[in-house]
């Protein structure tokens, strides 16, 4: 066990204890001898006293010193002990979010029973709906993006510094974008790499993999020979963020297998943001997205030219704009990227800065409504697939959405198209803003009559239209016909329970 760990449980025996004799920090630290200041140190888990100091606080609370000393909790809480002791709760970053684990264990043991019971039946959901460690690190880094509106000046200035010192000598800058061969001498001549384009294409069983960083003298990056040129540009970026940042603690393939801390993620994430602002900068791309916002209807073309501009997938782009928009426009957005394999439609990744109403819990084992954008693209990317179209990239679409039964209107535009190293998958990428009334005032396109409108829901089975209300429907309602039966039952019950009392 940590000794952190120990001094967490220690502290919080102390705190109930002191509780329990209705004894103010004051008064408490008054009869220890110990000034207040330390207490709440020891009772938030930072400080763990000498022998003797324990014996004395075991002695004014009234306690054996060998049961105060020991990590073994009662009956009672022996939930609230497998929490503390989980990895899952030693590995989350409460210093991202100004906190620290004595302050959740200081709520926790104002009513310790309570707490443990809360925590099982949390420990029971986990277990239900098979939550993973990784799950839980990747929320927690998500939550982590949105409260700060997916935008890290630190970040943003690195990538500037970054141009000021090798720009002139590899011949990029803010007027010329960054080359893969500019990106290639960085990594060889500056930081000693050696770059490995054939392994990974040659070995089946490492196809999956986009990247793999093997360390040592000199580094090396493997990289998948089979991906397209913009892509390996990308994580030759994402690389030079990694050395330019310092960031030691990483994933050594790109998609991860394993995640083993918070700090392994944020690296990642911090490194990919690096690369992305590298590819595609800043000021460059506000100005094309004013350009976009200023049109008076809809038009893909903007959307098509900053693609090849900025020689970037669909995903780079969209991911840049979830980071820029709600911080210079003042809009939150919310970016959505889907998978589809067969008749079946993941998602694989998103934020959500204007609450958006997305049905996307682990445990959800139902139907997205196939009327939402992301879901649309792929659809149609699927049919124009099945009649021979080898398009990379199909022009982008647009619709503004409307939730049944609510006056939430969302404006979303996104781009489909296939995996490379994912035959038979395909995938979509979408960003969108709630519809506000003065959106219209930055982006001036949403007032485009033509842009079709569409009702949408959560789920097929939670979604009330009928077959010919509905032609893309893939599951019949069924929690909704459970919940409207549940309410039926319950207003049966009501009405003979007021019958039998008139």
């Amino acid at each position: 066990m940590s000794p952190n760990l120990v001094n967490i449980i220690f502290g919080m025996k102390v705190r109930q204890a002191r509780t329990e004799n209705g004894l103010t920090l004051s008064e408490f630290a008054s009869q220890c001898d110990l000034s207040p200041s330390y207490v709440t140190e020891i009772e938030k888990g930072r400080k763990y006293p000498r022998a003797d100091k324990i014996m004395k606080i075991a002695e004014t609370l009234g306690k054996e010193y060998d049961d105060l000393v020991s990590i073994k909790l009662g009956p009672s809480l022996s939930y609230l002990e497998s929490t503390l002791s989980s990895t899952m709760l030693q590995k989350f970053p409460f210093g991202e979010f100004g906190l620290e684990t004595g302050d959740l264990v200081n709520l926790l043991t104002r009513e310790p029973e309570r707490a443990s019971a809360l925590l099982h039946a949390i420990l029971e959901m986990i277990r239900r709906y098979d939550v993973k460690e990784e799950d839980f690190l990747r929320a927690a880094l998500r939550s982590y993006q949105e409260i700060h509106e997916n935008y890290f000046q630190d970040l943003e200035d690195a990538a500037l510094a970054f141009t000021a010192d090798f720009g002139k000598a590899y011949n990029f800058g803010t007027e010329r974008l960054v080359t893969q061969e500019a990106l290639e001498q960085i990594l060889t001549e500056v930081y000693g790499y050696q770059l490995d384009y054939k392994t990974i294409e040659e070995d089946e069983r490492l196809s999956s993999f986009r990247s793999v960083f093997v360390p040592g003298r000199p580094p090396r990056l493997l990289v998948n020979g089979r991906l397209y040129p913009r892509q390996i540009k990308f994580l030759l970026a994402r690389e030079l963020g990694y050395q330019y940042l310092q960031l030691k603690e990483r994933s050594q393939t790109s998609t991860p297998d394993e995640v083993k801390s918070f700090r392994q993620l944020l690296n990642d994430f911090r490194g990919a943001y690096f690369g992305g602002a590298l590819m595609i900068r800043r000021a460059a791309i506000l100005a094309d997205l004013e350009a976009f916002f200023a049109l008076e209807t809809w038009n893909p073309q903007p959307l098509m030219d900053m693609l090849s501009g900025y020689d970037v997938t669909p995903e780079m782009l969209f991911y840049r704009f979830s980071e820029l928009i709600p911080q210079h426009f003042g809009i939150p957005v919310h970016f959505l990227r889907y998978h589809q394999v067969g008749d079946e439609y993941k998602l694989i990744k998103h934020l959500n800065m204007n609450q958006l109403n997305l049905p996307s819990g682990l445990g959800l084992h139902e139907h997205y409504c196939r009327r939402w954008l992301s879901l649309r693209l792929l659809r149609e990317m699927a049919e124009r697939q099945s009649v021979g179209s080898t398009d990379r990239f199909p022009p982008p679409d647009v619709h503004i959405s409307r939730f049944l039964n609510s006056e939430d209107r969302y404006v979303a535009f996104g781009f489909a198209r296939s995996l490379v190293l994912s035959p038979g998958v395909n995938s979509s990428v979408t960003v969108g803003f709630r519809l506000t009334p003065d959106l219209d005032r930055t982006v001036h396109f949403v007032t485009d009559p033509a842009i079709p409108h569409v009702i949408i829901n959560e789920t097929c089975e939670r979604c009330p239209l009928a077959p010919e209300e509905c032609l893309v429907r893939a599951a019949p309602p069924l929690t909704l016909d459970a919940e409207q039966e549940n309410a039926a039952r319950k207003s049966a019950l009501n009405r003979v329970v007021a019958q039998m009392r008139a």
